[in-house]
């Protein structure tokens, strides 16, 4: 069997198995994906990031002609191995990655484009690490209902697409959150065509301390099943929250997760508000890996 070199890394405990193929020459099987993520028989991971040359790539042309900056492409596959849009802790880690790897420069006041499926995103350093420009967002119409276990009834959600599709839970309490069994997959009605990651939150008390506002977050995420953090989750979860708090509520959250803290930015420009996802990400280990 063939052997590839690949890298472990994880952004608050949301991991990956990044590989390097800058020529596009690995086609990866979603059998072989899964079999790489598998925690009892391969390397064990929430997904897979493949760095590959956005040149040589489909969908990294799409990218080249939003910024012809954008070299890399970041083709983000989930545990499952089925395609996924996007991931913001994904993101963090892939701009380690390049960034560690000589792949790619940055420097201190300059941004990194990224292509993903969900378009280029800009990362600059930050304190916590990095953090990544995700741009605009869009909230879903309807009002759609979540039933998990662990709930007594099921709960309203709010749908939020941030390039990839979530629905946002309120849960009433830390207990709440704590009881769920997100071993579980949680059932959304309607059911999106394309499925959604699913975030359970409880704001904190106080919710807003030095405007900053606060909460924690659970999350399933499909094609993984429950993750210890989820980036583009965690901007949900922000977004729904300041939504159900009214006019007041900051645009500036710290957002706790199992594996961490991250935080979440919104701030407007010219053709409307973008929001931001700020935290660390680590490169654990690297070596080589026979596929089957």
């Amino acid at each position: 069997m063939p052997e590839i070199p690949f890298t472990k890394g994880h952004g608050t405990g949301n991991d990956f198995v990044i590989v390097a193929d800058p020529e596009g020459e690995l086609d990866l099987t979603p059998e072989q994906v899964a079999a790489l993520c598998d925690r009892h028989f391969g390397i064990g991971a929430d997904g897979l990031l493949r760095v590959v040359r956005s040149r040589a790539i489909g969908e990294g042309r799409s990218a080249l002609a939003e910024d012809a900056d954008a070299e890399w492409f970041m083709d983000y596959r989930n545990a499952d191995g089925s395609v996924a849009e996007m991931c913001g802790n994904g993101v963090r880690v892939f701009a380690r990655y390049v960034l560690d790897t000589g792949l790619a420069t940055l420097d201190p006041a300059a941004a990194l484009p990224i292509g993903t499926r969900g378009g280029v995103k800009r990362v600059t350093r930050s304190d916590a690490g990095f953090e990544v420009d995700l741009g605009r967002w869009r909230a879903e119409d309807g009002d759609p209902l979540v039933r998990a276990k662990g709930l007594d009834v099921a709960r309203p959600g709010m749908g939020v697409d941030l390039g990839n599709p979530h629905v946002v839970v309120a849960l009433a309490s830390d207990g709440e959150l704590e009881e769920l069994d997100l071993g579980v997959v949680p059932v959304i009605d309607p059911a999106p065509a394309h499925g959604a990651n699913v975030e359970f939150v409880v704001p904190q008390d106080p919710l807003v301390t030095g405007g900053v506002g606060h909460l924690r977050m659970r999350v399933f995420e499909r094609g993984v099943g429950e993750t210890l953090s989820c980036g583009t989750g965690t901007v949900a979860a922000a977004l729904a929250v300041r939504s159900w708090a009214g006019a007041n509520a900051p645009s500036e959250w710290r957002v706790e997760v199992p594996g961490g803290t991250l935080g979440v930015r919104m701030f407007s420009d010219e053709d409307g508000e973008r929001v931001a996802l700020s935290g660390p990400a680590t490169l654990v280990f690297s070596g080589t890996v026979a596929l089957a």
